[in-house]
């Protein structure tokens, strides 16, 4: 049980790590894994907490365990995949040393360290290295939330209840906006060079979330088959269920979760037997020819998400060509 991994969760923007709570206990209790949750200066109430300080809290949680020898999985929900993902720098298991991608941090790495061997998205996008959370928007937030420089947080217009958790019990959800916490801008609109796709070098699992007033679910699997098509293959599920699945449904959460961890680490994790009830269905999305609908909901997402892929890496490739040219 012990040569399991262990699992770190990144929260959101404006959210803290307890926002977890309902499915690392019975990841804990149940499943016998542990668990660490990071808390996140830009969502601790200083308005000059940055991006970079984002990524040192959570290398610090898996540091702490690496260094031990043990293996991690990095789970992050919404903002908290672009921290995830970037934090994997230096801590994922080189396929070849000889490679000069490779960071020193990762060439230097002993054999007998722990590595990040998965990484789980909820609701999240694929990070793009040396791109800024909002750099991709063109600075421009949505309308669910609005720029306050004077106080230098990013400020929630939408009812949090309706834009977060429409599908999560009544008193769950005051609960769970009681206790969302200011989001720096800083972290949202500087620190593009510390950003690292660090999804194309662990394995992916992609938790989607159907109902979500957040972030689109069309914009999700179009960010699935973008990761796709630029060489991740990412194992992708989904919810009906809004932006925070790990509230309106954590049993179904919690099993794709030891699904996914499961496919990491090629080992059994210890389960109990759980009946589930109200109709809840995890969603394996894909177009399937006898399901006509399912072209239209799942595949052209995908197939337009892979033509964006192939769109960055052509351009990645082009820019990379001019440069060598003039050098």
């Amino acid at each position: 049980m012990s040569n399991l991994p262990t699992l770190v969760f990144v929260p959101g923007a404006w959210h803290k790590p307890t926002c977890y709570d309902k499915i690392i206990k019975p990841l804990e209790d149940q499943h016998k894994l542990k668990c660490i949750r990071v808390t996140l200066p830009s969502g601790s109430g200083d308005p000059e907490a940055t991006f970079k300080n984002d990524i040192d809290a959570a290398q610090d949680a898996i540091s702490s365990e690496t260094t031990q020898g043990r293996n991690v999985v990095v789970i992050a929900h919404s903002y908290g995949g672009m921290v995830g993902s970037s934090a994997i720098k230096g801590f994922y298991k080189p396929q070849d040393t000889s490679s000069t991608s490779l960071s020193t941090s990762d060439q230097s790495q002993s054999p007998a360290k722990g590595y990040v061997i998965g990484l789980i998205l909820i609701a999240s996008g694929f990070t793009f290295t040396g791109l800024a959370f909002m750099d991709p928007f063109f600075g421009h937030p949505p309308p669910s939330w609005r720029v306050n420089k004077e106080t230098g947080y990013a400020e929630l217009v939408s009812p949090p209840r309706e834009l977060f958790y429409h599908d999560v019990p009544a008193e769950d959800a005051e609960y769970a906006v009681s206790q969302l916490t200011p989001q720096s801008l800083k972290s949202l609109f500087e620190g593009g060079e510390y950003s690292y796709a660090g999804w194309l070098h662990v394995p992916a699992w992609y938790i989607g979330t159907v109902e979500d007033r957040g972030l689109p679910v069309v914009a999700q699997r179009l960010n699935v088959g973008m990761a796709r098509e630029m060489g991740c293959p990412v194992e992708h599920r989904e919810l009906q269920t809004s932006h925070s699945p790990f509230l309106s449904q954590p049993e179904e959460t919690v099993g794709i979760v030891v699904e996914a961890v499961e496919a990491f680490s090629g080992r059994t994790v210890e389960r109990e037997l759980v009946v589930r009830g109200g109709g809840n269905e995890i969603v394996v999305p894909a177009a399937r020819l006898w399901q006509p609908i399912t072209w239209y909901r799942f595949g052209l997402p995908l197939v337009f998400g892979h033509l964006i892929g192939r769109g960055v890496l052509i351009f990645n490739w082009t820019r990379g060509l001019f440069r060598r040219s003039r050098s």
